[in-house]
C-alpha cells in the first residue's frame, strides 16, 4: 500500500505542482506586474485553451494519422459557441456541450471519405475538406457573419445577480473568475485525454499505427477506430474553441486558417507526440518564443520554420526526448557521488 501510494506521487507530483501554480497564477501576475498582470492572464488562457487543442491533435497522430484540418474542428466550436451566445442567449454551461455535439458530427462527415485514405492522401483530403467548411464561414453572412466573422460575444455568466451561486465571467477589469472557469474546463479536458490515451482505445490506436493489417487480422476495426478517433479530438478541439471564443470575444475565418495550423504542428513536432506531456512541452517553449519575437513580427515565420527543421534534424523525437536524458543523467551523478 505504501510503495503504491509512494508510485502514485513520483508519478503525479509534477502535474500537482503545475496546477498549484497555475492556480495562484492571478495573484502571483498581480504582485509583480500590476495591471500588466491582466495581460500575462490573457495569455496563460490562450496558452491552456492552445494546451488542450495540442493535446487533441497529439491523440489524432497515435493512429498516424496527421491531418490539416484540426484547427476547423477548433473553429466549429467556437463558432457553434458565438452563435448560440449572441443570437439566442445560452447560457455557457450549454453552449461548450452543444458545440462539441455539433463538431462530432462535422468530424464524423469529415471522416467517413478520409477513412477510406491513408497517409500523404489523407493529409492533404484533410485539408481540402477543412477549407471547403472555412469557406462556407467566409460566404454565408448568416449566421456566420461572412469574412468579417462574428463580434460582441458576450462573457458567460453562471446564475442570476443576486443568486448565491452568482458567477460574473464578464467583466472586461478583473478576467480572475474567467480565467479560473478555463483552468477548470482545461484541468478536466487533459485529465479525459490522459485517461483515452491510457485506456484500451488509446492502445488499439497505437496498434494501429504500429501495423493496421495485424490489427485487422485479430479483429480491431481499423477504419473504425479511426474514425472514433477523429471524432473524439474533435470533440476536444470544439472545447479549445469554445474557451477562446468567450476569451477573445469576436472570431472570424482567418483565426482558423493554414498559417495557425501550421503552428500547431510546430508545437506537437517540437514538443514530440510519443508521450503525452510532449505537446505541453511544444506549447509552453513555443508560445514563450512567440512572445519573444514579437518586436520580430515580420520574421516570426523564417524562425519558426528555421525551429521545425532543426528539430526534425537534430532532435526528432522533440523537446520530450531531453525528460528521460536529463533524468538518467542525474541519476547516474548521483550514483556517482554516493560510490565515491
Amino acid at each position: 500500500m505504501l510503495k503504491s501510494n509512494s508510485m502514485f506521487i513520483k508519478r503525479w507530483w509534477p502535474a500537482a505542482t503545475i496546477i498549484i501554480v497555475f492556480a495562484f497564477a492571478p495573484q502571483l501576475f498581480e504582485t509583480f506586474w500590476g495591471r500588466m498582470g491582466m495581460y500575462k492572464l490573457v495569455l496563460l488562457q490562450v496558452f491552456l485553451a492552445n494546451v488542450v487543442l495540442a493535446q487533441s491533435y497529439r491523440l489524432m497522430t497515435t493512429t498516424g494519422d496527421w491531418t490539416l484540418c484540426h484547427y476547423i474542428l477548433m473553429g466549429m466550436g467556437a463558432y457553434t459557441t458565438a452563435i448560440l451566445a449572441k443570437f439566442y442567449g445560452v447560457p455557457f454551461y450549454l453552449t461548450i456541450p452543444v458545440a462539441a455535439i455539433c463538431t462530432v458530427a462535422v468530424s464524423f462527415l469529415i471522416a467517413l471519405p478520409l477513412s477510406r485514405t491513408i497517409g500523404f492522401a489523407f493529409f492533404i483530403g484533410s485539408f481540402a475538406l477543412g477549407e471547403f467548411v472555412r469557406y462556407i464561414w467566409e460566404k454565408l453572412h448568416f449566421p456566420f457573419g461572412g469574412s468579417r466573422g462574428l463580434s460582441n460575444i458576450p462573457r458567460p455568466e453562471l446564475g442570476q445577480s443576486g443568486d448565491w451561486y452568482f458567477v460574473d465571467f464578464s467583466s472586461r477589469m478583473d478576467i480572475s473568475n474567467l480565467y479560473y472557469g478555463t483552468l477548470i474546463l482545461a484541468v478536466f479536458a487533459l485529465v479525459l485525454l490522459y485517461r483515452l490515451d491510457t485506456s484500451r482505445f488509446g492502445n488499439a490506436w497505437k496498434s494501429i499505427y504500429s501495423d493496421s493489417e495485424l490489427c485487422e487480422s485479430i479483429g480491431i476495426n481499423v477504419t473504425r477506430y479511426r474514425i472514433l478517433i477523429f471524432c473524439v479530438a474533435g470533440f476536444f478541439a470544439s472545447l479549445a474553441g469554445s474557451l477562446l471564443a468567450y476569451q477573445w470575444g469576436a472570431i472570424d475565418p482567418d483565426n482558423f486558417g493554414m498559417i495557425e495550423m501550421v503552428y500547431l504542428i510546430i508545437w506537437v513536432v517540437v514538443g514530440g507526440v510519443k508521450t503525452y506531456w510532449g505537446p505541453l512541452i511544444g506549447v509552453a517553449s513555443m508560445s514563450l518564443v512567440f512572445e519573444l519575437t514579437r518586436p520580430f513580427d515580420e520574421f516570426r515565420p523564417l524562425i519558426f520554420g528555421v525551429i521545425l527543421i532543426s528539430s526534425l534534424v537534430f532532435m526528432p523525437g522533440g523537446l520530450e526526448v531531453l525528460i528521460p536524458r536529463t533524468t538518467r543523467f542525474f541519476k547516474n551523478l548521483v550514483g556517482t557521488k554516493e560510490v565515491s
